[in-house]
């Protein structure tokens, strides 16, 4: 069974601050308790993806095993994933990026810093969805600028 999860940091719309990525987990501060995360994982089509330490990994065999598909360091660490129309969008700590080859390379989509630092995406059908640092901003041209929600 294929599961799709999201990143445990979004629980209940509370942010939390990344302290240290080791060994493909993540230790998370809140209230300065400190946690382990999994990384983040979506489901794209036949395969698995997930942000990693090295980069995007993916598994063809429900994630019994990875392999390497992106390790660039142009984009910055990854941070959150979302499957997008034709595209997969990525936030990283350059800002947005997407890929339409199923991540083996990203192109930079919006990098400026009105909206504060990207926190996660979500699909909000007509809109695409992003909580960032300043709050909750939305698109509706697949990320290419954005407005914020009043």
């Amino acid at each position: 069974m294929v599961l799709q999860t999201m990143p445990l940091y979004r629980k209940k719309c509370v942010f939390l601050h990344i302290v240290k990525q080791v060994n493909n987990t993540r230790k998370i501060r809140n209230n300065n308790l400190i946690q382990n995360i999994m990384p983040q994982l979506i489901n794209y089509g036949k395969e698995m993806l997930r942000v990693s330490t090295k980069g995007i990994e993916y598994s063809t065999n429900n994630g019994r095993t990875w392999l390497l598909r992106y390790n660039g360091t142009s984009c910055g660490s990854f941070i959150d994933l979302l499957p997008y129309g034709n595209e997969l969008l990525a936030i990283t700590t350059k800002g947005l990026y997407y890929s339409t080859n199923e991540g083996r390379t990203w192109l930079m989509r919006y990098s400026g810093s009105s909206c504060g630092t990207f926190h996660s995406l979500t699909d909000g059908g007509r809109e695409l969805l992003a909580s960032t640092s300043k709050g909750l901003y939305y698109s509706t041209n697949s990320g290419r600028t954005w407005l914020k929600r009043s």
